[in-house]
């Protein structure tokens, strides 16, 4: 997919090109569609993140509650979507020794407890300890921290995804 084809697209061919790009929260990309046509991928990411960034705290903590935990059920059950199992994988997570397995379940459910939503963390370039790392630095933080850093990190994430999108 290219800049002219997305550009290109009614609304509903947007939504469903683009939709996934924020993990199950198509609505990003169906109110980011007015701000065509894009100068570049950059501003296709700017106007998602701004529709993201400008929706109210529920809507932007439903997704935050989107995303997997890392190293989490779901991806034990196979059940996180395609673009989460490979950025879990290419971490390390899918290969956690026992002790690092029980270190993350652990921080998962502190976490959570604490935060009410889980861990989100761009993982591209850390590795199984750089991850546990961070999460244990993170979780010791505020709550209002915590989820404008999971704001951040769902930025940094989505623009890995839309880069692999508009290159593959």
């Amino acid at each position: 997919m290219n800049l002219a084809e997305v550009n290109a697209m009614d609304r509903v061919a947007f939504v469903t090109a683009l939709g996934g790009i924020f993990e199950h929260s198509p609505w990003v990309a169906e109110r980011a569609f007015d701000a065509r046509p894009f100068a570049g991928v950059e501003a296709l990411h700017g106007a998602m993140v701004a529709a993201m960034r400008g929706a109210p705290h529920a809507e932007q903590l439903a997704l935050i509650r989107a995303h997997p935990e890392l190293a989490g059920r779901a991806m034990v059950r196979n059940e996180l979507t395609a673009d989460s199992t490979k950025e879990q994988a290419g971490a390390g997570l899918t290969q956690c020794t026992p002790a690092e397995y029980a270190r993350l379940v652990d921080l998962n459910a502190r976490y959570n407890a604490k935060f009410g939503f889980p861990f989100i963390l761009a993982v591209r370039g850390y590795d199984r300890q750089g991850v546990i790392a961070e999460f244990a630095r993170r979780v010791e933080r505020s709550a209002e921290e915590e989820f404008d850093d999971a704001l951040a990190q769902i930025a940094r994430i989505t623009r890995f995804r839309l880069d692999a999108l508009m290159q593959g």
